[in-house]
């Protein structure tokens, strides 16, 4: 129970102290990615206590990781000032759903151990 409390803590948490002027808008986005948890319906069980997500499930491989951290960093490199505010909205999105499915993962490697 505390691991599922900690998919919505934490992106609270991180997005009152890095994103504070849009922090709620930041908190949606990051905890809307916890859809990622479809693919646990691809498993027989769908639930197992005691089985670790982390490559194991088809959304929480290595590659789509890798997928997510680009998520996360490109759109931090290729902004600029000059472009309009909508394409920066859009960059803003893809950088906190990728944030929001990093920190899933890191969770839910943390709930492994």
């Amino acid at each position: 129970m505390i691991h599922i409390a900690l998919h919505f803590t934490v992106p609270l948490l991180v997005a009152l102290a890095f994103y504070r002027s849009h922090w709620r808008n930041a908190t949606v986005i990051m905890v809307v990615t916890m859809i990622v948890d479809v693919d646990h319906l691809l498993a027989d069980p769908i639930y197992d206590p005691d089985r670790c997500s982390i490559g194991f499930h088809p959304l929480h491989t290595a590659p789509a990781i890798v997928i997510y951290a680009v998520l996360f960093v490109l759109p931090l490199i290729v902004v600029r000032e000059n472009d309009s505010k909508s394409v920066r909205s859009a960059v803003r999105v893809l950088h906190l759903v990728g944030l929001g499915l990093l920190i899933h993962m890191a969770l839910d490697w943390i709930d492994c151990r």
